[in-house]
């Protein structure tokens, strides 16, 4: 069965198409948060939070600007930075009070004829207690480079990421009976999602691909959980971290790239 992106996808808009960006400011009346990052980044580096009307006025003006300034020097051709906005997930799941994602792999191993493998993650966590009206971008942003910003990162390290193991047994314990999970939830339901949505995406794009023999990527799929138990797909990334500067990434990072080669 094919998912409706509203099953899985946070609201998104891009902000370098007029149409998308133009019905964004149209609905974006009222308090509520979204989240603005750059389609091409990595690393957590130019993403904001949008939490007022002020601030999303503030940023349409400065697109407004934006495009003021490419049409006077002749660049009217050109579209404003790339970027999107998706509607924040304001009640994650929480781990021990933290709010965290899962980092899972799609090897695209061959484009002619395609060849996909899936392979389990990690669990990435912030290093102090979530709260939505922080404004302190290591409390939203889960990714190893931006926890390194926190002046707890070096004494919480070894804390900030779970092998799936570990949370899968967390689930068990914590949330299993009180939620009426089935057992190994986060190895039956959840995997199966991970991959349903992966597959999905896969399908989507696959005729944008360059299909050529030799090709194959590694690609770092992001998801969270919310309070309900509903899975999210975050954000899809083509050159995935595969730092293995904490106890749990020394366990899984080596395996994903010896296994993808």
């Amino acid at each position: 069965r094919l998912l409706k992106m509203e099953e899985f996808f946070p609201e998104s808009f891009r902000l370098d198409l007029k149409d998308e960006r133009n019905a964004f400011f149209k609905l974006c009346k009222e308090e509520q948060i979204w989240i603005c990052k750059p389609s091409s980044s990595n690393q957590g580096r130019g993403i904001f939070l949008l939490k007022t009307p002020a601030a999303v006025n503030t940023l349409q003006a400065k697109l407004c600007s934006t495009k003021e300034y490419l049409f006077n020097k002749n660049m009217s051709d050109k579209a404003p930075q790339a970027r999107i906005v998706q509607r924040y997930i304001e009640k994650p799941l929480l781990l021990e009070g933290k709010k965290f994602d899962v980092r899972s792999y799609l090897l695209i191993a061959c484009t002619a004829p395609y060849v996909l493998f899936f392979a389990q993650g990690y669990v990435r966590l912030t290093c102090v207690n979530y709260d939505v009206a922080s404004d302190d971008l290591t409390v939203h942003l889960t990714n190893q480079s931006m926890q390194r910003k926190n002046s707890l990162y070096n004494q919480l390290k070894d804390e900030t990421v779970w092998t799936m193991e570990h949370f899968n047994s967390y689930v068990n314990e914590k949330f299993g009976k009180s939620n009426r999970l089935p057992k190994d939830w986060v190895f039956t339901v959840f995997t199966k999602k991970m991959q349903q949505i992966m597959l999905q995406c896969f399908l989507a794009a696959k005729h944008k691909l360059a299909c050529k023999l030799g090709y194959f990527d590694l690609i770092g799929c992001d998801f969270l959980i919310d309070e309900n138990f509903k899975v999210w797909l975050l954000e899809m990334n083509s050159n995935p971290a595969l730092h293995t500067n904490c106890k749990a990434l020394r366990e899984v990072i080596p395996a994903v790239v010896y296994e993808s080669l």
